[in-house]
Formats: C-alpha cells, sequence, structure tokens
C-alpha cells in the first residue's frame, strides 16, 4: 500500500502565510510527480501545483505569484509554501502523488486524507 499523510494546515489571517507538508510512505517504486489539490465548500476540487521528480513545476493561476512547491525526492516529501493567503484559499489541501508502486508497476494516482486550510480574520 501507499500512504500520504499531510500536515499544517490551520487558521492564518490573510495576508498570512502557511507551509504544508506531505509525507509519501509504503510500497512505492518510483514516483514521477508530487502535487496539491484543494476543495472549498460546495465546490469541486481543483489543481494547484505540482513538481515533476526532475524539478519541473507547474501552477494554477490562482496560486502563481503566491505559493511554491517544493519536494525532497531522497524523504519523499512535497511541500506548498503559500503566501500572501487570501479569504479564498480556504479550503481543504490534498496532496497527491503518481507513481508506481512495488506491485503495479503501471503509474497510478494516490492521494492524502486532506489538511484543513482557513484564512480568516
Amino acid at each position: 500500500q501507499v500512504h500520504l499523510v499531510e500536515s499544517g494546515g490551520e487558521l492564518v489571517q490573510p495576508g498570512g502565510s502557511l507551509r504544508l507538508s506531505c509525507a509519501a510512505s509504503g510500497n512505492i517504486y518510483s514516483i514521477t510527480y508530487m502535487g496539491w489539490f484543494r476543495q472549498a465548500p460546495g465546490k469541486e476540487r481543483e489543481f494547484v501545483a505540482a513538481i515533476s521528480s526532475g524539478g519541473g513545476t507547474n501552477y494554477a493561476d490562482s496560486a502563481k505569484g503566491r505559493f511554491t512547491v517544493s519536494n525532497d525526492n531522497a524523504k519523499r516529501m512535497v511541500y506548498l509554501q503559500m503566501n500572501s493567503l487570501k479569504p479564498e484559499d480556504t479550503a481543504i489541501y490534498y496532496c497527491y502523488i503518481d507513481a508506481k508502486s512495488v506491485y503495479l508497476r503501471a503509474i497510478a494516482r494516490y492521494w492524502g486524507q486532506g489538511t484543513q486550510v482557513t484564512v480568516s480574520s
């Protein structure tokens, strides 16, 4: 099995910063992408940011210039540094990996359970 555990979500004031972390573990053979989605109340889950194993990054327009995704391949960690937070950033943030497991050599997407980020004064 593959497990992802997020941490770092909390209540923060508008204009503040947060750093989310996600640790991947289990029977992972290789990871091609790691990243983040989010889901606000009453809305569909949406892409936020992703980073490839080679370091290439991709961001949603809403995240560009404010959020930075990074990773540590050796530790199988992915991070999301969020600055200049706005109330509309309030959501559950889910990390994911696109990876091959030891037993399933086809690439599959694995999800964490999510961490709540609330931006409010």
